[in-house]
């Protein structure tokens, strides 16, 4: 397989040199000046910063939430304008209140452990483990694991379901500890943690360095031809650094000495890819043609030219037009609408758009870390499921757009009203 793009160490530092004294923003595997805007969302709050009644009143700090595409690699990526330890030292999402989530776990786990033959003398570790929602699957089975996650509150949920873990972020250095150490990993794992990555050259070495002789990786992560493709704007927030194609990441991986061996694409987060890598100095397993044809299909789309990235805001742009044309006739009409869910990609949404308290009333969400807390930017009241049946409004807008399915199943009662569903991504679609 070719690999036209690597890490050219004099040209990275040469871009490095010149363009932090111009002040552009470099691309954060190669180091080439980002020149080229994917989307400019504007200036939003960090989206999982919910905020207690007594901070309603407190000054909130906005940041650009501008992506950019490297015209060297073509990775979609923000600046890093907040430290990844700010972000998720105590973090607010826990895996396991999707329901739809967990199940996509347990499946995955039954897959790699007859795919792979993992048993008692396996050694699985999961990078960005968060409260033990897939480990737990293989803990059943018998097979040894290790969680490394970064935030201490949710691993200490990890921790209490029987699931080893430990609290620090991962890179070179943690890599080489847990390594000196005896661990690593037959099958490592690094699931939907990819994105949240600011040092991406630092976490993928720390992958190859914990990664077994003959072991094997495999990373999930939302498809940027189908967020193009689908209108996921709203995957952009400041806690997804990156966002990738298989391209990009082929790129990443082989500049580390690992080889993609095979692809899947899974419909989960509106459409993500699951990865499979090993040591490229390792004969197996081969490549699959699936690889090479995934490839060919993200060329022809036009994904290794910047021009095929610029007219996605334009998109985004008529989105939101449309979306809040929806909201002002219906206010006009004197509807009541409520959100359903308060997910990172809800705030990104709702900021961008400039919907508050005057277009949705509150929003519900199954996790008690966020119930009775505010969104960020917009001060939406984050309430229990149960307030939707107590107030019976006419819409319920469905900020996870990628569970719903799994959300109008859990609140079809709303139908008893005539209460119908709004899913506002791609574009704005009404659901009796």
């Amino acid at each position: 397989m070719e690999h036209p793009v690597t890490v050219n160490k004099t040209l990275m530092s040469a871009h490095l040199s010149s363009d932090r004294r111009a002040g552009s923003p470099q691309c954060r595997f190669c180091g080439a000046p980002l020149r080229n805007t994917f989307v400019n969302l504007g200036m939003s709050p960090l989206c999982e910063s919910y905020l207690s009644r007594e901070q309603l009143n407190d000054m909130e700090p906005f940041y650009p939430l501008h992506a950019y595409i490297c015209g060297e690699c073509f990775l979609v990526q923000l600046e890093e304008y907040v430290s990844a330890e700010h972000i998720f030292s105590d973090y607010a999402y826990f895996s396991s209140y999707s329901d739809s989530w967990v199940e996509h776990a347990r499946i995955y786990s039954l897959q790699m452990i007859e795919r792979f033959r993992l048993g008692r003398g396996s050694q699985v570790v999961e990078l960005a483990s968060n409260d033990g929602y897939l480990l737990q699957h293989f803990v059943a089975r018998g097979i040894p694991v290790l969680g490394i996650e970064p935030a201490a509150n949710v691993a200490d949920v990890a921790i209490r379901k029987g699931v080893p873990t430990v609290v620090r972020f991962f890179g070179e250095i943690a890599a080489d500890d847990l390594s000196t150490n005896g661990t690593g990993a037959d099958l490592l794992i690094a699931n939907n943690v990819l994105a949240q990555v600011p040092d991406l050259n630092d976490f993928v070495k720390g992958m190859k360095i914990l990664l077994k002789p003959h072991g094997v990786i495999t990373v999930e992560f939302p498809h940027l031809l189908r967020t193009i493709q689908g209108n996921q704007f709203d995957q952009v927030y400041h806690e997804h650094f990156s966002y990738f194609s298989l391209m990009a990441v082929d790129k990443i991986f082989s500049a580390h000495g690992l080889t993609i061996f095979d692809v899947e694409e899974w419909p989960t987060h509106g459409g993500s890819l699951r990865v499979f890598a090993r040591h490229s100095d390792d004969s197996v397993p081969t490549v699959e043609d699936r690889v090479l044809e995934l490839l060919a299909r993200e060329k022809t789309a036009g994904l290794d030219q910047v021009s095929s990235y610029t007219t996605f805001a334009e998109k985004v742009n008529e989105t939101k037009r449309k979306l809040l044309a929806f909201l002002i006739n219906a206010k006009n009409e004197g509807k009541t609408i409520a959100g359903y869910g308060a997910p990172g990609k809800g705030n990104t949404l709702l900021n961008f758009c400039g919907i508050r308290t005057d277009f949705l009333d509150y929003t519900v969400d199954r996790s008690p870390h966020k119930q009775g807390k505010f969104l960020p930017g917009t001060h939406i009241p984050i309430h229990h499921p149960d307030m939707i049946s107590a107030t019976k409004p006419d819409y319920v807008m469905i900020l996870p757009w990628n569970l719903k399915s799994e959300i109008m199943t859990q609140i079809a009662y709303i139908r008893e009203w005539g209460g119908r569903f709004v899913v506002p991504i791609p574009e704005v679609c009404i659901y009796d």
